[in-house]
């Protein structure tokens, strides 16, 4: 018995082979045979009813031969014309994609090239076209970005977005991970005193950081040299090679301190025998400060010049004033502190102290001649010689006139003589003397004025309380307010002005406080009532007419004021 076998008709066959199309392979990638190549499309059989039309720049990059196989995306079984939809780029970039979402699954690398800048960072072509933060370039962010394109580098892929086709890469963490391996095996084998060398990464106002095979060593200031220098930017620039030598490992912080000056011999180790005390040197000015001037004597040695020992008698304010950078000067070496790493030099000692044997030059009671350089408001500095002065006080101006201020008597410039009344060597202060060149006319007064006596004289001065008036041989002699009427006086210009010629009588002679009290009420007194007035005016004491009279002497009297070299200017 013979068994019919039926075949099936074309279009039976045709509905089998679309279907099994359409259930596996719209949307995969095929492989297809390249049939015919024309100007603007290659075609490509997929073993379909149709071959498909590939535009000819997909395969711009590439050198193709008809009867080439080739990987294809089937985005459609069947177009309006009835052609199989084709792309090679959709295949590839959906390789592409597939492999990179399988890399960032397994937390690989992936490799890609720097195509262009774009806002905020890179873009990079890892087989698709991926972005690269500008903080995920490096581990400090560059300031161009346009060094690194064109350049290929490996990439740790940190964000995927299947459905906006977005990634997201990162070199940062690239670089981090390979340093943090070097690390680990630098800590595994380094210890302190070895030397290494690296690249300055940072420089801080306090130190400088070095990388030292994928670690950061810190290289103190403290630590750079052996002399003084205020920033390591002295001594240090980014990107500059320098060999250290390691003093500190904490492997457990992972931190290394590292030195530079550690690399040669310490010379503080014996600076006193190369400087010792007293011993003059040599040296050239590196910096110049207000309160002073820093030598160097010797590689990583200084030493500071205060500039109060610049000079025994120049008024020097600041060093700049007499030194220069760069300078070479000679000094004395005053003294060493080894904890301290510092010496105090000295300039004027290389000369002989001028107030050392000052009192040869200037013995007390000698005269002297010189200008008058200053006034101050308690007396005159006369200039003995260069940077010596002595000063007359107010109150060794006049054995008899009242100064309250000595351009009373002097001016600036003038040449004057005086008498060297006494010397402070430990303070560097000369006392001079005018009223000296004088006798002392109070020492015989009592020849001159006695209670009693009528005298004349014209008004000096005028204050609140009386009137002083100048009488014969330069003396002064006080009418208090009480003195000047019998009559009730509420001001004393009312009754005598400056300049008027007066005569008044000597009711009171103070040899010791140097006072005369005269009267112009008690002119026409008898004898006998000039004694009652003396009896009743030193009766008053202490009255509030008498201790307006002492007031009146004690205001008119200079106060002794102290005074030191400084108060000159």
């Amino acid at each position: 018995m013979s068994t019919q076998v039926l075949e099936p008709t074309n279009q039976e066959l045709a509905d089998l082979i679309d279907s099994k199309f359409r259930e596996v392979r719209e949307g995969t990638i095929v492989k297809g045979t390249i049939i015919e190549i024309r100007p603007q499309v290659v075609l490509v059989d997929i073993g379909y009813k149709s071959e498909g039309a590939i535009p000819s720049n997909e395969f711009e990059d590439e050198e193709i031969e008809v009867g080439d196989e080739v990987e294809v995306l089937l985005e459609k079984l069947e177009n309006d014309e009835g052609m199989v939809v084709l792309s090679k780029e959709k295949a590839a970039h959906k390789q592409n994609w597939d492999k990179i979402v399988k890399v960032f699954l397994d937390g690989g690398l992936v490799r890609g090239k720097v195509k262009s800048v774009v806002k905020g960072g890179l873009t990079v072509n890892v087989g698709v076209e991926a972005f690269l933060p500008g903080s995920q370039v490096d581990i400090i962010p560059p300031k161009d970005l346009n060094e690194y394109v064109g350049n290929v580098y490996e990439f740790k892929i940190v964000k995927v977005n299947d459905e906006r086709k977005n990634i997201v890469l990162s070199r940062r963490e690239v670089i981090e991970a390979e340093r943090a391996e070097l690390r680990q095996q630098f800590l595994g084998t380094v210890k302190v005193g070895d030397k290494v060398t690296g690249a300055v990464k940072n420089i801080t106002d306090f130190g400088a950081f070095v990388d030292l095979q994928g670690m950061d060593g810190l290289l103190h200031i403290t630590d750079m040299s052996w002399g003084r220098i205020n920033h390591p930017s002295e001594m240090l620039m980014i990107g500059q090679s320098v060999e250290v030598i390691i003093l500190d490992v904490d492997r457990e912080k992972e931190r290394v301190s590292l030195g530079l000056k550690q690399m040669s011999d310490n010379p503080w180790e014996d600076i006193e025998r190369k400087f010792a005390i007293g011993s003059n040197v040599r040296g050239k000015v590196t910096k110049l400060l207000p309160y002073g001037a820093f030598i160097e004597l010797e590689r990583g040695v200084e030493g500071l010049v205060h500039v109060s020992e610049l000079s025994w008698v120049k008024r020097i304010t600041r060093p700049s004033d007499v030194l220069e950078l760069d300078q070479e000067i000679e000094a004395v070496v005053l003294g060493i502190s080894i904890e301290e790493q510092k010496i105090s030099l000295g300039v004027r000692q290389l000369e002989p102290n001028p107030w050392d044997e000052i009192e040869h030059r200037y013995p007390i009671g000698a005269t002297i001649k010189g200008p008058v350089r200053n006034l101050t408001a308690y007396g005159a500095f006369v200039e003995l010689e260069e940077g010596i002065d002595g000063m007359v006080h107010v109150s060794d101006m006049s054995w008899t006139r009242k100064i309250n201020h000595p351009s009373e008597v002097l001016k600036k410039n003038d040449e004057v003589e005086a008498i060297v009344l006494s010397i402070d060597k430990g303070n560097q202060r000369v006392s001079l003397g005018l009223k000296q060149l004088e006798d002392d006319p109070w020492s015989h007064i009592d020849d001159r004025f006695k209670v009693g006596d009528l005298v004349k004289g014209t008004v000096a001065k005028i204050a609140s309380f009386g009137a002083f008036i100048s009488l014969d041989g330069d003396i002064d002699g006080l009418i208090h307010i009480s003195q000047l009427s019998e009559d009730h006086v509420e001001k004393v210009k009312d009754v005598i002005k400056v300049g008027d010629e007066v005569e008044a009588r000597v009711i009171k002679v103070d040899k010791v406080e140097r006072r005369i009290g005269l009267s112009i009420k008690a002119v026409n007194y008898s004898e006998a009532d000039l004694k009652k007035e003396s009896a009743s005016f030193e009766s008053l004491r202490p009255s509030s007419e008498m201790v307006g009279l002492e007031q009146a002497f004690n205001l008119a009297a200079a106060a002794a004021e102290e005074w030191s070299p400084s108060d000159e200017d």
